[in-house]
């Protein structure tokens, strides 16, 4: 699935995320992540994480945690390297959506 997909957090600002392919080469940048489940009827957010090095692949363990309760969670990346963006996001779409796993 390539297909782009918009969040629209509580502020009303959208971000528009990509579904990541798991195996293919990660930049060393910073990124917002979302794990959702991806249906037909659109996206239900899962996790909603950012990190300073997508190919450290931190956000591996929140996706093995997501999966054990939504098997067919997937991860979808937004490059964003400033810190201050990135945080700020991550609230505003937790905000939005309530992730579970975000406690």
């Amino acid at each position: 699935m390539s297909r782009q997909i918009d969040f629209a957090g509580a502020s009303g600002a959208r971000y528009r995320y990509m579904p990541m392919d798991e195996s293919r080469f990660l930049p060393p940048a910073g990124a917002n992540y979302v794990i959702a489940e991806l249906t037909e009827d659109g996206a239900t957010v899962v996790y909603a994480g950012e990190t300073d090095n997508l190919a450290s692949q931190t956000w591996r363990s929140d996706l093995e945690r997501a999966r054990k309760k939504f098997a067919t969670a997937q991860v979808l990346t937004r490059l964003n390297v400033t810190r201050a963006v990135r945080e700020a996001e991550r609230r505003d779409l937790i905000d939005a959506y309530h992730p579970p796993l975000n406690g």
